[in-house]
């Protein structure tokens, strides 16, 4: 599993915001029916299921595609 350092964190704020941080800095804040929906979507949900969620939010996730994209014509040189 990833150390502590690249675990995500999220607060709940008092305005109905979704404050989501990294590393004590905060990614990204959800607003109103994307805070909703996050809250729905991580409530009852395990660790792991909660951090792909956060990562999904941020834009902050692997695609799949990193090894085959230096493979791609315009970055054979």
């Amino acid at each position: 599993m990833r150390g502590d350092a690249d675990r995500f964190d999220f607060r709940a704020r008092g305005d109905g915001s979704v404050a989501i941080e990294r590393s004590g800095r905060i990614v990204t804040v959800l607003r109103s029916q994307a805070a909703s929906r996050f809250l729905a979507a991580v409530s009852g949900a395990g660790d792991e299921d909660r951090q792909r969620e956060m990562a999904r939010v941020t834009g902050n996730y692997r695609r799949g595609n990193e090894r085959v994209a230096g493979a791609h014509p315009r970055r054979r040189g």
